[in-house]
């Protein structure tokens, strides 16, 4: 049985192969063809913390693939604040064939993960998005037709999809420059770890030149709130703009994972011009899911 924690579950040939699939199954929507690859198969959803995009794409998939899900609310499925986590994992998967987990703290998915009885992806913790970068990946290889020998620039908080775009460069083999405030940088071991990939900058400028990928996200995630008039401060000169995209490579692409805030991270401009590909990014949330769920699903058989 295999999860879906972090990207480094899967080996490159595995993501490799997920992109494929990935894009045998947009085709097939684009076909108004859908398999039925999951019929009878139930995918749990438990969300400590609430999304639009997330949630939707993966019950979207689950119905085109002939499966079903259940959702559980931030209100309801109260990871680790009602009985303890092991026992929720044990309950929960004697009783559906997947589970997805977005949540907070990245221990209560681990901790899930190693009672569960039956697949477990990783929908969202405060350290990583891998299920993002999967999307993410498709798109990029939409665009220039491969994974690798791309440079990418990552402008603003060191956050989740700063540290799953570093675990991507690792994974993809690609080279990443990441510019963020002093204060605001990635967790330390990870970075070590991914060094030979990613270059640190507090400069935009400096890491968005002659980039073919230039990404950015909310300056203030979930829970975050009250931060919000510091981080404002904190992160003026990195929005990206026309100005700062005009140092990226002529053919170069923006995304972000959304919500964008226009006027912070990014500029409507930039957020809306032709080179941002951040809608074709969303839709393919949907589709890389349905490859990662079948993918989990036959390794268990």
């Amino acid at each position: 049985m295999r999860h879906f924690i972090s990207l480094l579950d899967l080996s490159p040939e595995e993501l490799m192969s997920l992109l494929d699939r990935a894009a045998e199954l947009k085709n097939e929507v684009r076909q108004g063809r859908y398999s039925q690859s999951l019929q009878g198969r139930t995918l749990a959803l438990l969300f400590d913390k609430s999304s639009t995009r997330t949630r939707v794409s993966f019950e979207a998939g689950m119905n085109q693939l002939g499966g079903y899900t259940l959702f559980l609310s931030p209100a309801e499925a109260q990871i680790g604040r009602g009985e303890p986590i092991e026992d929720t994992a044990r309950v929960i998967s004697s009783m559906v064939d997947i589970v997805a987990i977005r949540t907070g703290p990245h221990g209560n998915i681990i901790k899930f993960a190693e009672n569960s009885a039956v697949p477990v992806i990783n929908a969202l913790t405060d350290f990583n998005h891998p299920c993002q970068l999967l999307a993410d990946m498709m798109t990029v290889r939409e665009h220039f037709g491969r994974t690798n020998d791309i440079n990418v620039a990552y402008i603003g908080d060191g956050n989740n999809m700063c540290h799953s775009w570093m675990i991507a460069a690792k994974q993809f083999g690609f080279d990443i420059k990441i510019a963020v405030p002093v204060g605001f940088e990635p967790e330390a071991d990870l970075l070590e770890a991914c060094q030979d990939r990613v270059t640190m900058t507090s400069i935009p400028s400096e890491a968005i030149m002659d980039a073919d990928v230039v990404v950015t996200d909310t300056w203030i995630s979930m829970g975050q709130e009250d931060e919000k008039q510091q981080r404002k401060q904190a992160f003026e000169g990195f929005t990206v703009n026309e100005m700062l995209m005009k140092n990226a490579s002529n053919d170069a692409i923006f995304l972000h994972c959304l919500p964008a805030y226009r006027g912070y991270e990014v500029t409507a401009e930039v957020l809306e011009g032709p080179q941002s590909v951040v809608w074709d990014e969303a839709e393919n949330r949907l589709h890389a899911q349905k490859a990662l769920i079948e993918f989990l699903l036959n390794e268990k058989k």
